[in-house]
């Protein structure tokens, strides 16, 4: 164990999926044994596994159940938690400024700090790109995070309270949603809908008559849903959706987001009281060329190989912030790494050696990234997806149970890194047991 003064340290900016792996990895082995100080900075206090935030928006996701506090995280696996947003890098000074963090009542709670480190992380996710489309920023949703799907969930609810206590009739508006882009998140956020909202209204609020009142269109600019997907499953899913009622339109602009709806691009106006935003993704904007290094046009990161940044060997960048390079050689598609958790999980484990490499005074390797598919989850009803890559060898679309088991198990690996085998188990069974007792769908 090294004297505090002679520790190296390592700075991760970022608790999402990568990032708060990360931490968790480095402060059991590097800060257990005093090899090293290792911090993590995130502007929560805790963390939510972001594939998980239209469960949340629905309310079908007992939220406790899934939330980790960054203290606790921290105090059980030997790292630092400081809260606060990073708004600037001194790469010459070796330093991360960060603003002060205000509580609800606009109250200062941490003044402005900085952090000093030998090796910085970012691991600072994904936005929503909104390529300037007038109306989003003042009249839609986006889900980005846990607040912004507690605040969807509120609104829907009210929005169903509401139109069972007016005396008057419906406005063309009033319990319909439309969800802008057909990705995972907003086809996964329909299929959820369509199950929670008619739970709300079984809540006795019996002067809504879900089938006939409650409208959730889905609007996708490609001429399919799940573009990223085979075509037979994007087919598949398709036909799915508009059994449960669900108003796919496909082929569609959006030119402009109204308080009262969506207006495309041919002229269409699509009537929705809420609206929300899962089309496109981008790095935060204050990345783009920050401290002068090298970003692309969604203000990502660009990497070397071995996840460095190409103008700075002491930064790292993991997750859906970094530009990282997937070679055909490597079975790509000679494009870049897509922004998805696996990425970000894997980037982790490969950082996290990298640095111990590092303090080693050994040689970096490259990252690899191993493609295992893409999943999408339609809730109790199925799921769909192809798994390819090293698991197979191939690629295969799969639906139903199988694919729904393998869905949960990209869960239960992010909860493996943060836990550990024993605490996943029992954490598992106690929500198995407690979810017979539980309502489906929180009313708050």
């Amino acid at each position: 164990m090294k004297p505090p003064a002679e520790r190296h340290r390592i700075l991760i900016v970022g608790g999402g999926a990568g990032g708060l792996e990360l931490a968790t990895r480095l402060g059991d082995t590097l800060g257990k044994r005093g090899h090293a100080d290792v911090t993590l900075i995130d502007k929560n206090r805790t963390h939510v596994w972001k594939p998980k935030l239209h469960e949340i928006a629905s309310g079908s996701m007992d939220l406790s159940a899934h939330e980790v506090g960054y203290l606790e995280q921290a105090h059980w696996h030997h790292f630092r938690f400081r809260i606060g947003e990073m708004t600037a890098l001194d790469r010459e000074r070796r330093e991360v400024r960060v603003a002060p963090y205000l509580d609800a009542e606009g109250r200062e709670v941490t003044p402005d700090r900085v952090f000093g480190y030998d090796t910085l992380v970012l691991a600072l996710g994904s936005l929503s790109n909104d390529f300037g489309t007038p109306g989003v920023g003042e009249h839609a949703l986006k889900l980005e995070s846990k607040a912004d799907a507690q605040r969807f969930h509120a609104r829907m609810v009210n929005a169903c309270i509401r139109a069972h206590a007016q005396s008057t009739p419906l406005r063309p508006e009033q319990l319909h949603v439309a969800i802008i882009g057909a990705g995972a998140t907003g086809v996964e956020l329909a299929a959820e809908l369509h199950r929670t909202t008619r739970e709300v209204v079984a809540f006795g609020l019996d002067r809504v008559d879900a089938d006939k009142d409650i409208q959730v269109n889905l609007i996708e600019a490609a001429d399919r849903v799940l573009p990223a997907l085979p075509e037979r499953l994007s087919t598949a899913t398709e036909a799915l959706l508009a059994k449960l009622g669900v108003q796919v339109h496909t082929a569609a602009k959006v030119a402009e987001v109204l308080p009262e709806g969506v207006r495309l691009a041919d002229g269409r106006l699509l009537p929705a009281e809420l609206v929300v935003w899962a089309a496109g993704v981008k790095a935060p904007d204050f990345l783009k060329d920050i401290a002068g290094l090298e970003t692309n046009r969604i203000n990502q990161l660009v990497v070397r190989p071995s996840l460095q940044t190409t103008r700075d060997e002491n930064i790292f960048v993991i997750g859906d912030c970094a530009a990282c390079a997937w070679p055909q050689a490597n079975g790509g598609k000679g494009g870049w790494v897509p922004p998805r958790a696996q990425a970000a999980h894997q980037q982790a484990s490969h950082v996290a050696a990298q640095i111990k490499r590092r303090l080693a005074g050994k040689p970096l390797q490259a990252y690899r990234y191993r493609d295992f598919g893409s999943l999408v989850s339609l809730g109790e009803y199925s799921t769909v997806g192809n798994m390819m890559g090293g698991l197979i060898g191939g690629s295969l679309m799969i639906e139903g149970a199988f694919a729904r088991l393998m869905y949960v198990s990209l869960y239960k690996m992010h909860e493996l890194a943060l836990h550990g085998p024993a605490k996943v188990t029992l954490d598992t069974m106690a929500r198995l047991i407690t979810r017979r007792t539980e309502p489906h769908v929180k009313l708050h």
